[in-house]
């Protein structure tokens, strides 16, 4: 009978440590999933804003357009300024 819970014992501390691995591995997955999103969400806004400064540059959208565009989102002090809005 002892055996038998000697063994229980050991089989709980080693469930126990698959549950803090499994735990630990379900973090890191998501963590690495939410960084991987983040830099696809820049990427896209990179390769957008690419697209309208191009056009802006070839004429298809007007520079007035644009800047109003602009002075209606930007509210930071340091991002109005890379446009001198």
């Amino acid at each position: 009978m002892r055996e038998m819970k000697d063994r229980i014992a050991i089989l709980k501390r080693q469930l126990k440590t698959l549950q803090t691995q499994h735990v630990r591995s379900e973090a890191k997955r998501k963590r690495e999933e939410a960084q991987r999103a983040k830099k696809d969400d820049t990427r896209r806004k990179l390769l957008a804003g690419t697209v309208v400064l191009e056009k802006v540059a070839r004429g298809e959208i007007q520079e007035a357009q644009f800047r109003e565009w602009l002075n209606g989102v930007l509210t930071q002090r340091e991002d109005r300024a890379l446009f001198d809005l």
